[in-house]
């Protein structure tokens, strides 16, 4: 058994408004890399989101266990994520791309995370190529349509969807 300080902490944040398969892929591959993740989903008072932030970790949760990772946690945070990993002890930050262009908005936050906090890395992950062009965006705007988005998200965000109809 690892002691508590040789145990590897990363965590992955975003909105997740909502989460969608492409998030989960990033997600499963990180959380074999790792003892512990913490997907972290950023409360920002200054930007309206789609979902409320609890629904967004329960969403979240519900997902975790459709796919059957046991060393998740789900948390919500409002502030800067480097601090929120210094917090939690992670030493690692997950960060997904899905093409070229996430990668120059990437690389700048990654290097402006490096000058603030030394300790503290970030992995880049790339979805897999049929996740590519899945965003929350396209999702809120597939399903304020009435669109089947169930190819994009996992099930739980379906039902949701589909209940609270906006």
């Amino acid at each position: 058994m690892k002691n508590e300080a040789d145990i590897k902490i990363a965590v992955y944040p975003g909105s997740f408004d909502p989460v969608t398969k492409g998030h989960l892929d990033i997600l499963e591959r990180a959380s074999s890399m790792f003892d512990k993740v913490i997907i972290a989903v950023l409360k920002n008072n200054s930007k309206k989101s789609y979902l409320p932030t609890a629904d967004r970790v329960e969403l979240i949760r519900q997902s975790i266990e459709e796919i059957g990772i046991n060393n998740v946690e789900v948390d919500s945070f409002d502030g800067l994520t480097i601090d929120y990993a210094r917090k939690t002890g992670a030493k690692f930050l997950i960060r997904g791309l899905r093409a070229v262009s996430d990668f120059e908005y990437e690389m700048q936050l990654s290097q402006t995370n490096q000058a603030i906090a030394p300790e503290i890395g970030t992995v880049f992950l790339i979805t897999k190529p049929k996740y590519n062009f899945i965003s929350s965006g396209i999702v809120k705007e597939l399903s304020s349509f009435g669109e089947d988005v169930s190819k994009f998200v996992p099930k739980s965000v379906v039902e949701y969807l589909q209940k609270n109809k906006k």
